[in-house]
């Protein structure tokens, strides 16, 4: 199944997000299988406020076990987390 996952820092967490920012790219190094295309969100001055996944995971379960442990949450930078079911249909250029 595949998932579009936007997530949201809390309130002045852009210190904390570049603090706990090389533990989350290590986590996603390990997850390179499930991720389709990833990224930071950005607000009006061009600072990252969140984060935006597309995300590949055999059941919705996969997916809580990866947020659960997932650095940002653990380190309470994302403060709120919208997941969505996704159907990929272009990726990289490719159908």
């Amino acid at each position: 199944m595949q998932f579009l996952i936007r997530a949201y820092d809390g309130e002045g967490k852009l210190e904390k997000r570049m603090e706990v920012r090389p533990r989350h790219l290590e986590g996603m190094k390990k997850l390179s299988e499930h991720i389709i295309s990833a990224g930071g969100l950005l607000d009006e001055d061009g600072k990252m406020k969140g984060s935006a996944l597309i995300m590949d995971f055999e059941s919705r379960k996969e997916l809580d076990d990866y947020i659960a442990n997932e650095p940002y949450v653990l380190e309470n930078v994302w403060d709120k987390i919208v997941i969505e079911p996704i159907n990929v249909v272009i990726a990289n250029g490719k159908e």
